[in-house]
């Protein structure tokens, strides 16, 4: 049942307004994942990005591709938490800092042995407008200890002024979605973070909606 709403709310919805009202420039397709385990990495700006990323892949494979979003938010209360579940298939995950690694990263590991691909935000939430905030470290700790899972890329632009984050209101604007290549592995949270943050600002030099 799940499987039918997703597919339902991104043909009805989600790939109409991302690629007919929105519109992309994309780059780099070539390079996401065809089946997992997996885990795109992007930065975030938007409540569109999510959707976005999701609507790359084709509605055969939007059943195994599951966003890694915060408990606190998305499971809020039994409407969103519904909408969240059956319509995204989110991976809620708990930011309170009480739980151990183990624990924190035990469904993204569970959805990863699923052959899951997943999407996680590496800034932790939504930045200001096309602006990149500190990375955090989750991404390397799931990874560590997993030979079998690659870690893709993606640099987005322009999806910060569409839906900026604390508005409700949509605005039309042409965006970039930049994929690169697999990232290397390395051997410490450092390190991880640093190449991420070198891959990161790489691929938005190839943003077109950019002036600076």
């Amino acid at each position: 049942m799940s499987r039918l709403l997703k597919i339902l709310f991104f043909v009805i919805f989600v790939k109409p307004l991302v690629f007919v009202i929105l519109g992309l420039n994309i780059r780099g397709r070539n390079f996401l994942p065809s089946q997992g385990p997996a885990i795109l990495v992007a930065n975030h700006n938007s409540h569109l990005d999510t959707l976005v990323l999701m609507s790359l892949f084709p509605l055969s494979q939007l059943h195994k591709v599951r966003p890694v979003a915060a408990a606190d938010y998305f499971m809020a209360n039994r409407y969103i938490r519904w909408f969240s579940t059956h319509c995204i298939g989110i991976i809620p995950l708990e930011r309170t800092g009480k739980t151990s690694k183990q624990q924190l990263f035990a469904a993204c590991h569970h959805a990863l042995d699923n052959q899951d691909i997943l999407i996680i935000f590496p800034e932790g939430t939504r930045g200001d407008p096309e602006e990149l905030a500190r990375l955090k470290k989750g991404v390397f700790h799931i990874i560590n200890d997993r030979a079998d899972t690659d870690v893709t890329p993606i640099a987005m632009h322009g999806l910060g002024r569409s839906l900026p984050r604390g508005e409700a209101l949509f605005v039309p604007f042409n965006c970039d979605v930049i994929i690169g290549p697999e990232l290397d592995k390395t051997d410490s949270a450092t390190q991880f973070v640093e190449l991420l943050l070198c891959q990161f600002k790489q691929l938005q030099a190839c943003c077109l909606t950019r002036h600076d």
